[in-house]
């Protein structure tokens, strides 16, 4: 049975299997839909591809991540603003509602001295869509930490419209995923489940695996008024089989779909 709330399968938790698994797994568990992870796999860049699959299992696309990643810099363009307009336009095709965007990175500096202002152009093109803008963390490197991000990986500090919480980069940035939530306020657009220990890495754990207020941030959701996706953006990588990455998947959509049916602590 469906939740209110749709859960998706973010394709970046069936790698290092192609987008097209995404799908498969998606319709076999039971998923509400995908959330598209533009990659350097072809089929995550094309509409058709996307559109032809998302028919043949049956499986809605319901949110576009924009290629945000060091490893998608050239994808479609080495512009920034042509990747974020193409990721949108692939969003509206498939009519996914969402599309998630990272900060600019420091080495952006045209991208991130107008992103703001830019973002707001990109949405009032694509009025139809919500541009998530995606909480992200520190990184720690020999025992030196540093953020890639400008202004910063807290993008409540900038404010913006629509934001995408995730919960594997709040362990990493030892933030409270509750008081992120808070702060996003009635901008929270979008979720990201995945889990972490804190150990200032990025783990994207299975939820339940790790140390974060997982089931009472989703429990939370229903008293915050939250219309949009959750997405299971979970690591896979490490798996010794398909068995098992399909075993961890139907574990986590069961995590989220017994917590997001759970009583909200506000209404309890």
């Amino acid at each position: 049975m469906t939740s209110r709330v749709p859960v998706l399968l973010s394709s970046s938790s069936v790698f290092p299997e192609p987008t097209a698994a995404a799908f498969q797994l998606a319709a076999a568990l039971g998923y509400d839909g995908v959330e598209v992870m533009v990659w350097t796999d072809v089929v995550s860049q094309d509409a058709g591809a996307l559109r032809g699959l998302s028919a043949h299992y049956g499986v809605p696309v319901l949110s576009v991540h924009a290629p945000c990643l060091l490893v998608t810099q050239r994808v479609w363009s080495p512009d920034p603003w042509q990747r974020l307009r193409k990721a949108a336009e692939l969003a509206e095709t498939l009519g996914a509602p969402t599309v998630v965007v990272h900060p600019p990175f420091t080495w952006q500096r045209d991208y991130a001295r107008g992103f703001a202002e830019g973002l707001a152009t990109v949405a009032d093109r694509f009025s139809g869509l919500r541009f998530a803008v995606e909480n992200m963390y520190p990184v720690r490197m020999a025992g030196r930490q540093f953020v890639p991000y400008v202004p910063g990986w807290d993008p409540t500090d900038t404010g913006y419209p629509s934001y995408t919480l995730d919960l594997s980069h709040c362990a990493a940035s030892h933030s409270d995923p509750l008081a992120m939530a808070d702060r996003m306020g009635a901008g929270l657009a979008h979720v990201h489940l995945g889990d972490g220990t804190g150990g200032g890495r990025d783990e994207h754990l299975v939820p339940g695996r790790g140390t974060q207020p997982c089931a009472e941030l989703l429990s939370s959701l229903a008293g915050r008024g939250f219309t949009g996706a959750v997405a299971v953006e979970v690591a896979t990588r490490g798996a010794k089989s398909r068995a098992v990455r399909e075993a961890d998947l139907r574990t986590a959509l069961e995590f989220a779909r017994a917590h997001l049916t759970a009583p909200s602590p506000v209404d309890v």
